[in-house]
């Protein structure tokens, strides 16, 4: 689907949702893709620049249960 904010087709920029959706408790991340509530809510508005600097941060979050690393 493309961002609809986008002007130009080089701001568009895919979402790492990957349809698990479950936030954990005691991180607040989602699941599935590592993103907090706010940035998920905030993801169809967010600019380009954004959402690259959370997809940038998404490696580097880890969920105590989670044998895996986000795949990226």
């Amino acid at each position: 689907m493309r961002d609809p904010a986008a002007s130009d087709p080089e701001d568009y920029v895919k979402s790492p949702c990957i349809r698990v959706c479950r936030i954990e408790p005691d991180s607040r991340l989602c699941e599935g893709c590592l993103r907090s509530l706010d940035e998920i809510a905030r993801w169809g508005s967010m600019p380009a620049e954004e959402k690259r600097t959370v997809l940038s941060a998404l490696p580097t979050r880890r969920l105590p249960h989670r044998r895996f690393a986000w795949p990226g």
